[in-house]
């Protein structure tokens, strides 16, 4: 299975920033011993590419360093010539995923999920929407008619992509989360299902397959996109649910197999993961990793 890395473009962030950007060289470590996973290194998305997406006044406020700093404070990250080539790679990283998982069924994004980022301004400690870039390209330039599903499973709603695909039926998005997380104005999905506060694991694999079945009645995917956000865990310091290591499991042995009965590509990346221990959050993406080669292997 083909995995694509980006943490060697660095981004640099203020002492004491809370956004965990360790946790991506630490996971590619880890996965750098895990037989059967060949590490690539990200390609840049081009401008056109993350045009499919973005409002082009805001790819040359990205480019040019021009943000406010009330819009830097929305993205979460200060403004540099890095953060630019960071938010290439990790969207180029989606997009080589899922052209990927056409040919070979499956493959991982080691970063990527950035789904706070709207057509016209970032958020969320997201600049460019990786997931809307990708489904995008392959439809752009592989297959106009491909149909796509875009299955977010991170604590936090996926705005940013549900309100860039608000009327494009051609692509489905379908958000479980944390219904009193962030964002506190929620944007309108194909489907989404709102998860309390303190949310156990058998409510949270019922509201899963709940949702899936949802989806089946309202949508034929050709294709997925997977975002195993590993912050609903427990041990998430923003998360508030308690899904224990064992329920982040299931919940990627049910989309893996959904993928897998249907004899749909499926391209994942890491999105969320904020935990209290950093090794907590890198556990939690290297098991959803480890879960996906499990499946390649069987197809």
């Amino acid at each position: 299975m083909k995995a694509f890395y980006s943490d060697h473009f660095v981004l640099p962030l203020p002492t004491g920033h809370r956004f965990p950007m360790e946790k991506y060289s630490l996971l590619r470590d880890l996965v750098g011993k895990v037989a059967g996973i060949e590490l690539i290194e990200a390609p840049s998305a081009s401008d056109t590419q993350i045009l499919y997406a973005h409002e082009p006044a805001y790819l040359v406020k990205i480019l040019e360093g021009n943000l406010t700093p009330q819009e830097q404070r929305e993205i979460g990250f200060p403004w540099s010539f890095k953060m630019v080539e960071r938010s290439r790679r990790s969207a180029g990283a989606t997009l080589a995923a899922a052209k990927t998982a056409l040919k070979e069924g499956i493959s991982a994004n080691l970063a990527g999920g950035t789904h706070h980022a709207y057509r016209n301004m970032g958020s969320g400690f997201c600049v460019f929407n990786d997931s809307a870039i990708a489904a995008r390209a392959l439809q752009r330039e592989i297959n106009p008619k491909l149909k796509v599903a875009v299955i977010d499973l991170d604590v936090h709603q996926g705005n940013g992509t549900a309100s860039i695909f608000e009327h494009d039926r051609s692509i489905f998005t379908l958000s479980l989360h944390g219904e009193n997380n962030f964002p506190f104005k929620k944007e309108k999905s194909d489907l989404d299902f709102g998860l309390p506060n303190d949310c156990d694991d058998a409510t949270y694999i019922a509201a899963l397959n709940q949702s899936l079945d949802q989806m089946d009645e309202k949508f034929k995917a050709d294709f997925i996109i997977y975002l195993a956000g590993a912050d609903p865990h427990e041990a998430d310091r923003l998360g508030r649910l308690k899904i224990t290591k064992k329920g982040m499991l299931k919940r990627d042995e049910i989309i893996f197999q959904y993928a897998q009965n249907k004899q749909l590509p499926i391209a994942f990346s890491m999105a969320g993961g904020y935990g209290k221990e950093i090794e907590s959050t890198v556990d939690i993406h290297l098991q959803t990793i480890t879960e996906g080669l499990k499946f390649q292997s069987q197809r």
